[in-house]
């Protein structure tokens, strides 16, 4: 009872000492005890959550709505805060003792509940706070409904709070809806997951509210997530209906179709542009409204400064007058932030939507060029058109925005300059356009700098890509130092032009800067000298934020017109693209399945791969193929057979005659087309599975034993252009891929080079003769053994077809056939000598006649098992590329500035920075004084403020001056860095890395590190400095905007924090779904023939609008995420500066001078933007570190052994004999995987010719590779001549070993080039090696002999042709050691035949080891190997094991069945 005395008292004496329950005083006190017993329950609460757990729901920032609120309960809570301290520090007469506390407790509540409304974690919590606004809310409404009543009027501090009160109400009853929502939603919590990619499918911007759209709010679910957890692909939304790249593609698609028929073909250009301007036109008026809307707002900005100023000299007070400026100054500047914020994201949006369209128009065009288009735009071309010249449309209209824009600011703030101080302005308007034009040579000659280095870096780029293709011959050939500097050579190009760039752009810096001053400077002399103004605080800091406004258009005009110059060539590249030649539909008639007998008929057809030559690639054909019939096509090297099937498809353009196709077609290519992906996507080809054709294809083709042998089976991953599959697995693959498309024609283009002569027989009689029984099959074979099973032959030469007929038509007609049919019996002729030997002269050739396995052909059951593909149990070999996780720190910086060994410079950097911001300081503050002083003369005051600017412009010199160099030391360390760990990995690593995840480094993040990083670093350093300093200037002149500021500058950290979690994690998966859209456009343009045979164009063009959508989602949410973090960032520093005016408005006006008002205020105006320029590239930064973790992840790679050892260098005559001993050789690819060869130990004498022999990945390869030491033994031993290979350098090693592989590489260049890279050999001997490999006669035929050109990767020479270059290469090192790895697969038996014996006749005295497909290959070996599962079944001379019943002669009994009795005794017949 005694308590409540008490309490009674206290209340009756902070009313004056009445006890009146009526009055407002004692009921309004009574609100504010509810209030705190609220407040307590509140901070329980809080409290308790924090102790129990951290988990339960991380505080979140829900809306825009709850920050406005929030904000406005904070400036209330100032207001109380404000009048207690004033109150208790000037003892007030008119107030009581309690009335400070009293205003001190209400302004703890208000805060209070500005705090409530984004800590909400528990449901009891949401509980609490709604009770407290509700109750808060209606009690205080139903007192000041009171008060009016009762006298007619309200205190003004009143109605604020009311407001605010109001506001919370509409709070409340928000947060009462979301509780019953969220009720809804956790009883149909499982609905939801159910539709959980429906929802998706829809970003929260298509839901959203204008004011959620207005405030970015729409993006906070996704920002929430990204701060409890960090983001995956998996949980950013699908793009919106209206963004998807397939709208974007129509719209441009009809626009560009209309233009294309208005227009004639002589005036063709700008079309890319006007079809995009038409398209894209009226949503661009929105983006001109609100960057005029920002324009006009910046410019005002100057003007509202000028009015404070004058209002601060005026000599009455008239606060009315000055809260309507307060008013302007508030509307001025959410204006500009809304206004600016909006003109960026929607020109980005818009721009996104224009970089989809023209993404997919290329790649849509690309699946429609023709074969003369894909010759003038390569692969790598058609890619960079995609990667560069359309990605660079997602800025460019940003850029074309801010052209205009800033074109209307200059001249805005020229018509401001010439208000305020009259005709001074004119002399400013000299050094004005003087700095401009400046700008405009400088801009030039940075543009010639980054034009070069683009020109040096594509060419690097290209070889890069080259060089990656190919790293398995380089490595065999020890080519490394010589490609390794070549890329360094083209790096060194680009470097020069970095360098020029880097160290031109200090001068820009410091024109900049230097510009305003010398314009002030002047202006103030014009003034001076004019007395068009005085020289007051009013006009001096006017001219200051005038010229601020004015300083943003002269520096930027140039880039962004340099910008826009880049992004018309940009077009013009496109539109040239999209008008090249297109794929002619007419060149085939394609009619539909009828009742005609016929498949294909061509009539009077002459082709032409390149119209201008007068000699067409096919003459005359003529040709009608029946529906069922089998027809094999053979001929020599170059004859024109893959031609004929690419005339059947209409890919070669045709001259004359007609080509009708009846039915469907499935095709096979000669070079195997592998996409990235499953083994079972490969085959499926996006047909439905249907499990019984899908064994079928499988067993026919051959594939079961391997799939059944892959830890994933045909789940296996095959890397990309199928590198981790051998040359025969991907030729089946694509075998399986057209017998289970279920076509009526088949077109197979060689198939059977790439596989062992059982595995061909098994493809031929079960996949060709079998399972395409009813189908008609146009098959390109250089094996003569099938020729007999077909029904009819055609024999091509010199692009004509000279003989056709059924087999034994042909034998009787003899000529080209008859040659062919010759060497293939010579052949079978030393293979029945050697079986004679062994059985008896009497029984001749026919021991090993088809009775003697009763009739029937070779089966898949005799195939053995495969080894395993290169993985461990459970991993797949190419891996999903790895990322970096949440937030790592400063390590990438830190290892940015060690690795580069730039600390030094990184310190002079920021210490010059930190003086340029005090010295820019001084010179203002200067100014401010200056103009107090009475007898102050002009000179004094301009010459001071100059020199110290002048001054300052020297040390932001030095600044940009340090961090160039800085940045250059990180780019030479870091490629130097890369290049090394790339070229020192093991082959295991390229087997398991697509190609494209080292070029993205080697390309995009190499460019951020030569650009980006050093001057985003300095940027930050910057903007920090000045953001200091321009809180330390306010201040000083009005401390109490300090406690404000501080806690702006609190909450823009968090806030930054909170956006980082979801924005760094963006950035990293947007550098995974990059990669795939221009990898699957190579893919694309590598394959295109295949996939147009099988009519799959709309199915890859899905799939690539699904890649592209993918990518631009995070284009899209990436920039939403930072106008959402800078809007709120703006919000809290406009904060500050509508406190540090207000406080100046209130101050007494003998307290502060007009020059004091005038530097705060100048400065107050640019904390906005430069917080913004701080925390912008703060966040660029932190996005640009995430390439030094990529680059760094590939700079630490496992390196392969040294390539010299100094201690163990064998002798230069090493090896002098060639012998090779293999002791107990164990490999395997990994750790922990299972051994790919199983111990094997054998000697190969020197100078005798070795066969390896074996199934399909038996593990021939992977002896080759071991040879070479691709792959490290796991235990044994191989010595050469003595030596252990592991003890000596790699490059000692490889060097004395020659090879032809089993895939023939070429590279761009010339013919010299790719026969003698290093240089060694003269003309005279690369003459003799190309008439030894029967190249001399087609090269010295060739305008430029030696110099004429090889394309990428050799496409300008047949796949035989480039064969034989390889072996022109073997035939120059001539070496003790020869290795053929199924070098002859592509070569026609004739060729074959002239081959190996100039293998025998150049190579007599070497070691020989020939890893072949065909027995006849290895049949003349001194001694045959044959493999099997890694082991080593037999090694000894083909004559005795040709006399036991061995594996060798079970594969030679196997061959020779494949060659049918009709075939043995059409050879009898004819000879």
């Amino acid at each position: 009872m005694a308590s409540m005395t008490t309490l009674l008292g206290v209340l009756a004496f902070i009313c004056e000492g009445k006890l009146d329950f009526g009055s407002f005083c004692f009921q309004r006190t009574i609100i504010d005890v509810i209030n705190l017993l609220f407040l307590f329950v509140f901070y329980l609460l809080l409290l308790g959550g924090s102790i129990k757990k951290h988990q339960s729901s991380v505080v979140n920032i829900r809306d825009w709505i709850s920050l406005v609120v929030s904000i406005c309960c904070a400036l209330t809570s100032i207001l109380y805060l404000g009048a207690g301290l004033w109150n208790l520090i000037a003892k007030n007469d008119g107030f009581n003792n309690f009335s400070w506390l009293v205003a001190l407790v209400r302004g703890l509540i208000w805060i209070s509940l500005a705090i409530s409304l984004f800590v909400q974690k528990s449901q009891w919590m949401r509980f609490l706070i709604t009770a407290w606004w509700v109750s808060f809310s209606l009690l205080v409404s139903a007192l000041h409904i009171e008060v009016l009543f009762g006298t007619h009027s309200i205190e003004i501090l009143d109605i604020f709070p009311w407001l605010v009160n109001i506001l919370l109400l509409f709070c409340a009853l928000r947060n009462f809806i979301h509780l019953v929502r969220k009720r809804a939603e956790d009883e149909s919590l499982s609905e939801l997951l159910l539709e959980e990619k429906e929802e998706k499918n829809q970003t929260e911007i298509c839901q959203a509210s204008f004011l959620r759209k207005l405030a970015f709010s729409w993006i906070n679910p996704l920002l929430s997530l990204g701060y409890v957890r960090p983001l995956a692909l998996e949980d950013i939304p699908s793009i919106a209906i209206e963004d998807e790249s397939n709208l974007a593609y129509q719209k441009f698609a009809n626009a560009w179709e209309s233009l294309v028929r208005e227009t004639s073909s002589s005036d063709r250009r700008n079309l890319v542009l006007r079809a995009i301007t038409k398209v894209f036109f009226k949503e661009n008026i929105i983006i001109v409204v609100c960057a005029l809307l920002r324009t006009i707002a910046v410019v005002a900005l100057p003007l509202l400064l000028y009015a404070f100023v004058n209002y601060s000299n005026q000599d009455e007070e008239n606060l009315q007058e000055g809260l309507v400026l307060l008013g302007c100054l508030i509307l001025s500047k959410v204006v500009e932030s809304l206004s600016q914020r909006h003109w960026y994201f929607d020109s980005r949006r818009s721009g996104m939507r224009m970089r989809s369209a023209l993404m997919v128009a290329v790649y849509q065009k690309q699946l429609k060029l023709s074969s003369l288009g894909r010759r003038r735009h390569s692969a790598g071309e058609i890619v960079n058109y995609i990667a560069v010249d359309a990605y660079r449309m997602g800025e460019c209209l940003w850029w074309f925005h801010s052209t205009w824009s800033l074109v209307l600011q200059l001249f805005m703030s020229i018509g401001v300059l010439f208000s305020v101080v009259g005709l001074g302005a004119i002399p400013g308007l000299v050094p004005l356009l003087t700095c401009g034009f400046l700008n405009m040579p400088f801009a030039k000659l940075l543009q010639k700098c980054q034009s070069e280095f683009m020109i040096a870096q594509d060419e690097r780029l290209r070889t890069t890509s080259e060089i990656l293709n190919s790293m398995k011959i380089i490595k065999l050939q020890s080519w490394e130092e010589k490609f390794k500097g070549l890329i360094e050579s083209q790096r060194g190009k680009e470097f020069k032009w970095l360098s020029k760039q880097q160290l031109f752009r200090p001068y820009g810096t410091v024109l900049y800067w230097v510009s305003p001053t010398i314009v002030s400077s002047v202006v103030f002399l014009g003034c001076a000298l004019f007395g068009s103004a005085p020289l007051n605080a009013g006009t001096i800091f006017t001219v200051l934020a005038t010229l601020r406004s004015m300083a943003e258009p002269v520096r930027m005009l140039p880039e962004a017109l340099s910008i826009l110059i880049q992004v018309k060539v940009s077009f013009d590249r496109i539109n040239t693209f999209l008008l090249d030649d297109e794929l002619n539909n007419n060149e085939v008639r394609k009619i539909p399945l009828q009742n005609s007998d016929r498949s294909v008929k061509i009539q009077a057809g002459n082709f032409s791969w390149d119209p201008e030559i007068t000699s067409p690639t096919l003459k005359s054909l003529d040709l009608e193929i029946k529906r069922g019939q089998k027809i094999a096509v053979c001929g020599p090297v170059g004859a024109g057979k893959s031609s004929l099937l690419y005339a059947v498809l209409g890919e070669i353009p045709k001259l004359s005659g007609s080509v009708h196709v009846f039915e469907s077609i499935a095709y096979v290519s000669q070079t195997s087309w592998i996409q990235s992906g499953t083994i079972r996507d490969n085959i499926l080809y996006g047909k439905p599975m249907d499990a019984d054709k899908y064994e079928k294809a499988i067993k026919a083709c051959a594939l079961d034993k391997d799939i059944n042998s892959f830890d994933h089976g045909d789940l296996t991953e095959i890397g990309q252009r199928g590198i981790n599959m051998s040359g025969g697995q991907k030729q089946r693959i694509q075998l399986a891929r057209a017998v289970y498309n279920d076509a009526d024609i088949y077109l197979l283009d060689d198939p059977f080079s790439a596989v062992d002569a059982h595995t061909a027989a098994v493809l031929f009689n079960d996949c060709v003769m079998t399972a395409l029984e009813k189908k008609t099959v146009i098959l390109v074979t250089h094996q003569v053994e099938f020729l007999s099973e077909v029904d009819r032959i055609l024999v091509m030469e010199g692009g004509k077809i000279t003989q056709s007929g059924s087999y034994e038509e042909l034998l009787k007609a003899g000529t080209a056939f008859q040659q062919l049919v010759n060497a293939h019996r010579d052949a079978i002729t030393v293979l029945g000598s050697l079986n004679s030997e062994g059985q008896g002269e009497s029984q001749g050739l026919a021991v090993v006649r088809p009775e003697m396995f009763n009739g029937s052909y070779p089966t898949k059951q005799n195939s053995e098992g495969e080894i395993s593909v290169k993985g461990p149990p459970g991993v797949q070999l190419t891996q999903d590329e790895e990322k970096e996780i949440g937030d790592v720190g400063w390590k990438p910086f830190l290892d940015y500035v060690s690795v580069s060994k730039g600390s030094l410079h990184l310190s002079l950097s920021i210490l010059t920075q930190s003086t340029f911001v005090i010295l820019q300081a001084a010179s203002t503050y200067w100014l401010a004084f200056a103009i107090q002083i009475p007898n102050m003369s002009s000179s004094m005051l301009i010459g001071v403020y100059t020199g110290i600017a002048t001054l300052s412009a020297v040390f932001v010199y030095f600044r940009s001056y340090y961090a160039a160099h800085l940045g250059l030391k990180a780019s030479k360390a870091f490629f130097s860095g890369l290049t090394n760990a790339i070229f020192k990995a093991p082959m295991l690593f390229f087997d398991s890395t697509p190609v494209g995840r080292i070029l993205t480094r080697a390309s995009s993040d190499m460019s951020i590190l030569d650009f980006d990083i050093p001057f985003a670093i300095i940027f930050v350093a910057a903007g920090v400095t000045e953001v200091i300093a321009t809180i330390g200037i306010m201040a000083f002149i009005t401390w109490q905007v300090l406690i404000v500021a501080i806690l702006a500058m609190v909450a823009v950290n968090y806030i930054q924090g909170y956006y980082m979690s979801s924005a760094r994690e963006l950035i990293r998966v947007n550098g995974t779904t990059k990669a795939p859209v221009m990898n699957y456009a190579a893919e694309t343009s590598l394959g295109v023939v295949t996939i147009r045979a099988f009519n799959m164009v709309d199915r890859f063009f899905k799939n690539y609008l699904k890649l592209v959508d993918t990518d631009a989602t995070l284009f899209f949410l990436s920039n939403a995420a930072m106008e959402w973090l800078v809007l709120r960032i703006e919000t809290l520093q406009n904060l500050t500066l509508f406190t540090a005016a207000f406080f100046l408005l209130l101050l007494p006006k003998s307290q502060v001078t007009p020059g004091l008002v005038g530097l705060s205020l100048s400065y107050a105006l640019s904390l906005t933007g430069t917080q913004i320029f701080a925390s912008r590239w703060y966040c660029n930064l932190s996005n640009y570190i995430i390439s030094v973790e990529r680059i760094k992840q590939f700079m630490h790679l496992p390196a392969e052994p040294p390539a010299i050892i100094e201690d163990n260098r064998p002798p230069s005559s090493w090896p002098p004999k060639g012998r090779i001993e293999l002791q107990e050789l164990k490999i395997r690819y990994r750790p922990n995987a299972p051994l790919v060869l199983k111990g094997i130990s054998c000697t190969f004498r020197e100078g005798t010719r070795v066969g390896v022999v074996g199934r399909t990945g038996s593990g021939k390869t992977t002896l080759i590779s071991a040879l070479f030491r691709l792959v490290e033994p796991a235990s044994g031993k191989i010595l050469i001549d003595g030596l252990d290979i592991c003890s000596m350098g790699l490059k000692d090693l490889r060097m004395k070993l020659s090879i032809i592989p089993q895939e023939p590489t070429l590279f761009r260049g010339s013919i010299r080039t790719n026969l003698d890279p290093l240089g060694l050999y003269s003309d005279d001997e690369i003459w003799k090696a190309l008439e030894k490999c029967q190249l001399k006669t087609t090269i010295s035929g060739l305008p430029n002999k030696l110099d004429s050109s090889v394309s990428d990767e050799g496409e300008n020479w047949s796949v035989g042709q480039r064969q034989l270059f390889c072996l022109g290469r073997v035939l120059l090192k001539r070496n003790r050691i020869l290795v053929l790895d199924e070098a002859t697969a592509s070569i026609d038996s004739a060729t074959d035949a002239i081959l190996q014996r100039v293998i025998r006749q150049e190579f007599s005295n070497c070691t020989v080891i020939t890893v072949a497909h065909r027995v006849p290959t290895v049949i003349d070996s001194d001694m045959v190997m044959v493999l099997s599962y890694g082991k080593l079944l037999e090694y000894d001379e083909p004559s005795n094991l040709m006399e036991i019943n061995s594996s060798f002669s079970k594969l030679v009994a196997e061959y020779w069945s494949s060659c049918r009795r009709n075939s043995y005794q059409n050879f009898s017949s004819y000879q």
